[in-house]
């Protein structure tokens, strides 16, 4: 990780959220500090209402911060909206049920209003990343939720984004497909680039597919703590047995719920 490229990457400084309905208020985010190197990967974990989500729209130009700026290479939210600089993608893949996979994988293509020909190979080359080839003329209602999000992500994709905002992407899969759709995420973001920004509740997850971790405090929101993940990029599933991942993931809990002490030992014993 090159710290002269944080300048490229995600900054966020001194955010805060406020909502307001009516006369009453509630603080989401305060002084909320955070940079995420160009080409990295980096999970926001914390407790429910924390937050996290609402740290990732402001990067997604969804609201705007209260107080505080958030930068995407430099640009501003709106900017980067504007100049196709990130992709965004939910927990639900909100794949329209009328059109064929194709056509929802390159939605976001028609309506920046590329050319047929090459919105026809972008999307190709998408679904070929995510391992949907041979899917293309299928429905969204003849494949399972893993391959809806796998198109989801191609959708994210062919804007060939140098940021990719995810929050919670494979929140509603089964374990047994959430682990695989992890590493195939993984080799998606080897084979592109992109720089990972990651909301997940899930400790494992973000072992899996960080470079370091933001650990949150309950809400209001602020970023605590930085936990650095030393596994490199040549991520495998054998990872799990790695005596390191058992540490990373007791770093991680006791980042969120106390005990330092207990960290420390484990550190040592690993």
């Amino acid at each position: 990780m090159n710290t002269a490229d944080v300048g490229y990457g995600l900054s966020a400084r001194g955010v805060g959220m406020i909502y307001r309905r009516g006369k009453q208020s509630t603080v989401a985010l305060t002084d909320c500090t955070l940079e995420v190197p160009r080409g990295s990967w980096t999970s926001l974990i914390g407790a429910s209402g924390c937050g996290k989500s609402t740290l990732l729209r402001i990067f997604a130009d969804i609201i705007k911060p209260t107080h505080g700026e958030a930068r995407l290479h430099g640009l501003t939210p709106a900017e980067a909206r504007a100049a196709r600089t990130y992709a965004f993608v939910s927990q639900q893949s909100t794949m329209l049920p009328w059109r064929k996979m194709a056509d929802n994988v390159g939605l976001g293509l028609e309506v920046a209003g590329v050319a047929k020909p090459e919105r026809e190979r972008l999307i190709a080359e998408a679904m070929e990343l995510v391992g949907l080839t041979g899917f293309e003329k299928a429905f969204p209602s003849e494949l399972s939720g893993g391959m809806r999000q796998r198109a989801a992500i191609a959708r994210a994709l062919t804007l060939k984004p140098r940021f990719l905002l995810m929050d919670e992407p494979f929140g509603a899969l089964d374990e047994l497909t959430r682990d695989k759709l992890n590493f195939e995420l993984l080799r998606i973001l080897e084979e592109t680039g992109a720089t990972l920004l990651l909301v997940t509740h899930s400790i494992s997850e973000a072992v899996i597919l960080s470079d370091q971790v933001a650990v949150m405090t309950p809400r209001p929101g602020r970023i605590t703590k930085m936990i650095e993940i030393g596994f490199g990029r040549d991520r495998t599933v054998a990872m799990r047995d790695d005596p390191r991942f058992a540490v990373y993931e007791a770093e991680l809990r006791h980042a969120l719920h106390g005990d330092p002490a207990v960290v420390a030992a484990q550190r040592h014993i690993a």
